[in-house]
């Protein structure tokens, strides 16, 4: 059961690895009885905020605190928590029984005592009959249940679990999704879930925790996520979406792919851009007719098993599509879409902004490097400016040594005529592109900005 009070407390935690900051002053309370998923991408720091909370590492700053004490240094055998692992990490000379029993008898827990909590874990995951089972001859699932069990049979106040199902199937990991959600409920304890998967994360959770780079981008129900999120990398990650720049000409009216629609947001000012969000089942597909806002060609078509997916071209823009109706590759369709489908975000940025210094009358430093620009007589030498360069001046090319930087491609974001890249430079800054060329994740690439695109003012 659920309660407002909050069991773990984590207060502005960063964890730094040499150089590498793997979390960036996070802030995150779990309720007690809460079943709560840290979502992201590899590398985004969620199984390093798992490993802080259960004590595998240490936060280089901030402070961890479960059930009102505060064990930031606390070792992992003092907290009041439980992890089960990817890989399950049982004891293969040990049977079932003893696999769950190990914990108690470190303890030095009485044996009648041990036997009535193992076999209260067993009923529990399902395994009744299966404790004098060797664990090497039991499938994944039902060596995952046996982890389970070896962690709840202790009564922690809090279960860890990290990518746990990831090495089973694809129908025995939704077979263990709902057994776990069930488990969840009858055991009434505070789960912390840690997943790369989104479906998983909407499936299981009273609330997920979006991260990506080291820091928390949204935390919400999975209604709240996936209806309403944040900003486009959220969009992006949770579910497929179509994700446009647009211009907010005022309350409840935005304009994008050359026309206006009426929208339910308010709040944005008048003539400010703004990113639009429609998710691919929001939109209505039908034969073209006066109804239509947009028209368009159908691109592909796939079938899903529950409805079809289409890509529509209309003009230069590619909207995706998921509807029960089918349309053969090159019909001619109209699309719709309805005020309160339509989901309207701030711009976390209109323009790339660096911190940069004056060199000379035609030269500006940023990045770690000197560019060429345009004059600004009136700014004196070694003086320190701000650098402003727009997303579709900078150029990247495959040869590295053709860049006057280098760097590598780490987020790509599809804008529906347009890739929007995050480019990490060497110098350890990030650079924004928009491009029409495909680049792939993990791409190395040189960096090159035309002196007439770099705008300077004094800071």
């Amino acid at each position: 059961m659920q309660s407002d009070k909050s069991i773990i407390e984590v207060s502005h935690v960063s964890k730094h690895f040499g150089d590498k900051t793997a979390l960036d002053d996070v802030t995150l309370n779990v309720k007690k009885g809460e079943f709560v998923t840290i979502l992201g991408p590899s590398g985004c720091g969620k199984t390093t905020l798992l490993r802080l909370i259960a004590g595998f590492q240490t936060a280089s700053e901030g402070d961890i605190r479960i059930a009102g004490k505060e064990i930031t240094q606390t070792p992992p055998h003092r907290r009041p928590v439980n992890t089960v692992f990817q890989k399950y990490a049982l004891f293969p000379h040990l049977n079932v029984y003893d696999n769950i029993a190990f914990g108690l008898k470190l303890k030095k827990t009485p044996k009648e005592t041990i036997k009535k909590k193992v076999k209260a874990a067993l009923k529990m995951v399902g395994m009744t009959d299966y404790e004098y089972r060797d664990v090497d001859s039991l499938s994944g699932g039902q060596q995952q249940r046996v982890a389970i069990a070896r962690a709840i049979v202790n009564e922690p106040e809090v279960l860890l679990l990290d990518e746990p199902l990831a090495a089973l199937d694809l129908k025995m990991r939704k077979d263990m999704q709902m057994e776990l959600k069930e488990m969840h409920k009858s055991l009434g304890i505070t789960f912390v879930y840690v997943t790369h998967d989104q479906e998983e994360a909407l499936t299981l959770s009273d609330t997920i925790v979006v991260m990506s780079e080291g820091k928390i981008q949204q935390i919400g129900t999975p209604t709240d996520i996936y209806n309403e999120p944040v900003n486009a990398f959220v969009a992006d990650f949770i579910g497929e979406s179509n994700i446009l720049n647009g211009t907010m000409v005022h309350d409840r009216l935005v304009r994008f792919c050359g026309r206006e629609f009426e929208c339910v947001d308010e709040g944005f000012g008048q003539e400010q851009p703004v990113d639009v969000v429609i998710r691919p089942e929001d939109l209505y597909i039908f034969p073209v007719s006066d109804i239509a806002q947009l028209r368009g060609t159908v691109q592909t078509s796939v079938f899903k098993g529950v409805h079809y997916e289409m890509t529509v071209m209309c003009g230069d823009y590619e909207f995706v599509v998921q509807d029960y109706h089918h349309f053969e590759v090159g019909s001619e369709v109209g699309l719709l879409v309805k005020p309160f489908d339509i989901h309207i975000m701030k711009k976390e940025r209109v323009c790339n902004t660096f911190e940069g210094r004056w060199l000379d009358e035609s030269h500006v430093e940023f990045l770690g490097c000197a560019f060429e620009c345009r004059p600004c007589p009136d700014i004196q030498p070694d003086t320190e400016v701000r650098v402003e360069v727009d997303f579709d001046q900078v150029v990247l090319q495959d040869n590295e040594g053709d860049g006057t930087l280098t760097g590598e491609v780490k987020f790509i974001l599809y804008k529906g005529n347009h890739y929007h890249l995050t480019v990490l430079s060497d110098w350890d800054e990030d650079v924004y592109v928009d491009t029409n060329d495909v680049w792939d994740d993990g791409d190395r690439v040189g960096i090159t900005i035309p002196p007439n695109a770099i705008r300077i003012a004094k800071r």
